[in-house]
């Protein structure tokens, strides 16, 4: 099994560290175009291999020819965002570095199912998939598994709590049209809205909203990554070993929840050949609206890739 990483900032080296140290992975590549940098942290990280147990080797490299043959590709490159600003802002810049790693990745490695990670995310994940032209399946976006998360944390921390004890998941899209599901969570087996009020649940749902930002006032450069890397590794996973968890991810829906033709954030089962199968959840009136409401916001946006490409 060959994991490649495109980018080695601290989400995508990050991402490779979690990978490796799981095992199941032969070779982790990580590239990107600063010189030195991922060899660098590909060294290091493989002289850790005798202290955390673990025999992946992982290769740093400058050079799409060392990712040839990937499995599966994780694509981080990309501008962070910055205090103050959307994920829409990045849009042309990150169109123009995301759809050049797209045709690297078509040509390289053309059977990888590849998860995009690079903000603004359902755009990104559209656009890389109509400049490679894989398949949709095998083209999906990171963002239900790093906002269900922060979701769970959220509830855990109101309700005093282990995180573990949360069963949550949150859908739509990345951004201020996401749509966490609060019929869907429930503590220790209770349903959420046994245990606090509707307006408590509004407030912990718009937190999660402005949870990314929140990461981003406070460190002032940079962005989230420990969370975001846990979720992008977690997908790796259960496709690497054909696992067919369902999981929340910018996955292409063809009629489910009464949409089509457009990323989305969805449940969905993952398997060695991408997205196997869209899970359709037994939403509210209200969650399914903002689901559709959330579609429409999204399918004006990735229009406007079009005009990027």
């Amino acid at each position: 099994m060959k994991i490649t990483v495109v980018g080695a900032g601290k989400y995508g080296s990050t991402t490779v560290q979690r990978v490796a140290q799981a095992g199941y992975a032969d070779e982790v590549v990580m590239t990107d175009i600063v010189e030195g940098l991922p060899q660098g942290l590909a060294l290091d990280m493989n002289q850790s291999r005798p202290l955390e147990r673990y025999t992946t080797k992982v290769v740093g490299t400058n050079d799409y020819a060392d990712t040839a043959g990937s499995d599966i590709v994780v694509v981080t490159a990309g501008k962070p965002r910055k205090p103050g600003m959307s994920r829409m802002d990045l849009l042309s810049d990150n169109a123009q570095i995301v759809g050049g790693v797209a045709k690297e990745i078509a040509s390289s490695s053309p059977d990888a199912v590849v998860i995009v990670v690079s903000n603004p995310l359902d755009e990104m994940t559209a656009l890389f998939q109509k400049v490679s032209g894989f398949p949709p399946e095998r083209v999906m976006g990171q963002a239900g598994m790093l906002d269900t998360a922060r979701f769970q944390d959220k509830v855990a921390e109101r309700l005093g709590v282990s995180p573990l004890a949360v069963e949550a998941i949150t859908l739509g899209s990345h951004g201020d049209t996401m749509v966490p599901v609060p019929s869907k969570v429930a503590v220790d087996g209770k349903p959420l809205r046994e245990l606090l009020s509707d307006d408590e649940i509004d407030q912990l749902v718009q937190a999660t909203r402005d949870g990314g930002a929140e990461v981003v006032a406070l460190l002032k450069t940079g962005s989230a990554y420990y969370a975001p890397s846990s979720a992008a590794a977690r997908m790796v996973e259960s496709i690497a070993k054909d696992e067919g968890a369902v999981m929340p991810v910018c996955a292409w829906v063809t009629g489910q929840y009464g949409i089509s033709d457009v990323y989305l954030g969805v449940p969905a089962k993952l398997t060695r050949g991408g997205v196997a199968e869209i899970v359709e959840l037994d939403l509210s009136d209200e969650e399914l609206a903002n689901l559709r409401e959330a579609a429409e916001a999204v399918r004006t946006k990735q229009a406007d890739v079009d005009s990027l490409v």
